[in-house]
């Protein structure tokens, strides 16, 4: 069963830095558009950025994806974070095509 495990979340105070990374088994990322979504309070999952350099509006030129294939594992590098971003982050493709991790927290708040 194909498995991400997302980590690196944390509590941050704005304007701070996070990196999220997605550790994937039995899939191989290279061979997938990977994504990067979002899940804030009261709200519908979003998806934030895709490895084919789709970002969302609300964190372009503060949010980096990027890819490691010899880890097969995908990163979040996150800047200069604001509370809006508070929210669980989760690893998947675009489309979904993959059952969901865990996920990991993301507060952002001073």
């Amino acid at each position: 069963q194909v498995q991400l495990v997302e980590s690196g979340g944390g509590l941050v105070q704005p304007g701070g830095s996070l990196t999220l990374s997605c550790a994937a088994s039995k899939i191989i990322v290279s061979i997938y558009n990977m994504a990067w979504y979002r899940q804030a309070p009261g709200k519908e999952r979003e998806l934030v950025a895709t490895i084919t350099s789709y970002y969302a509006d609300s964190v372009k030129g503060r949010f980096t994806i990027s890819r490691d294939n010899a880890k097969n594992t995908v990163s979040l590098q996150m800047n200069n974070l604001k509370p809006d971003d508070t929210a669980v982050y989760y690893c998947n493709t675009a489309p979904v095509r993959l059952s969901w991790g865990q996920g990991t927290q993301v507060t952002v708040s001073a």
